[in-house]
């Protein structure tokens, strides 16, 4: 009997450790590339010792690389559509009146069609975010309950 409750602490371990993995990406939001530093020191730590662990370090890391590549992507739309729009436009006089600010000289009407592509792409960011929060805290909760996780709209970089 005392020889099977190692192997539950050990199990137990696994689902934390593979919890915190998923959970230390969210770092992002205080250190910059938190979300790809801590999950890659966990997952490098334990990946031999656990292929449960291996399994949600791997889907962690994945699924920041996917987010990585999809944010550039939504950038390099935005960017330069919001860019061009403002550099088009020079010169736009701001006008401050008496607690009323005005913008004169800028045509909204001649670059509806861009600025209604770089504002979707900013909102789909946001969106994307959003999401990620949520899928997070899913994926650590599913790890934690001992279950494998895949996250939705992942690339496998990481095999």
């Amino acid at each position: 009997m005392q020889s099977s409750t190692p192997l539950i602490m050990e199990k137990s371990t696994e689902k934390n450790t593979s919890a915190f993995t998923h959970l230390s990406t969210l770092s992002q939001y205080i250190i910059p590339f938190g979300n790809y530093i801590f999950p890659i020191i966990i997952w490098s730590s334990y990946k031999d010792k656990s292929e449960f662990v291996d399994h949600h370090g791997k889907q962690a890391l994945n699924f920041q690389l996917s987010l990585l590549l999809y944010t550039l992507i939504l950038a390099l739309i935005a960017i330069p559509i919001f860019v061009t729009v403002f550099l088009q436009n020079l010169p736009i006089e701001a006008i401050f009146n008496d607690h009323d600010f005005y913008i004169r000289n800028f045509n909204f009407e001649g670059n509806i069609g861009l600025l209604s592509i770089g504002a979707t792409a900013v909102i789909l960011f946001g969106l994307l975010k959003f999401v990620e929060f949520f899928l997070v805290i899913y994926a650590s909760i599913k790890a934690s309950n001992g279950e494998l996780y895949k996250y939705p709209l992942t690339i496998p970089f990481i095999k």
